[in-house]
């Protein structure tokens, strides 16, 4: 096997396994835990929730550095460079950064925001509405 056949066996798989795991996680988050968790009362709820979701987070930013790396490795192992690329790398490239940016906006804001009240103490007030105990 070629240096480069090498390299693009590798990048391939580490490509396809990272996206497997990111898109994997999100169906399972919201086909599987989601309705799993809604009997749950609030306290345990949120627990669930945010050790889950810290722990998927943590998984879909080592396979954005991975599916980022495989992509590029590929592009310019086997392909030499974005020349020499059709309009199909494009694409993907694009869909891919803006599924990134979404995911980080995701990240540091609704989860980051999410985080820090539960760490500071929510609960669930009449009407369905969350709230810090010691006061919002």
């Amino acid at each position: 096997m070629s240096g480069t056949a090498a390299i693009a066996a590798v990048a391939v798989i580490l490509h396809v396994l990272s996206a497997t795991i990111w898109v994997g996680g999100m169906f399972f988050a919201l086909i599987v835990l989601r309705p799993a968790s809604l009997p749950l009362e609030p306290g345990p709820h949120l627990e669930l929730w945010s050790r889950a979701l810290g722990r998927f987070f943590a998984w879909v930013i080592a396979a954005i550095v991975l599916i980022l790396g495989s992509g590029y490795a590929m592009v310019f192992a086997v392909f030499g460079g974005f020349r020499g690329t059709g309009l199909y790398v494009n694409l993907m490239q694009v869909t891919g950064i803006a599924m990134m940016l979404l995911f980080f906006h995701i990240y540091f804001a609704p989860f980051g925001a999410f985080g820090r009240r539960w760490r500071g103490g929510i609960t669930r007030q009449p009407g369905g509405r969350w709230a810090r105990s010691a006061g919002w």
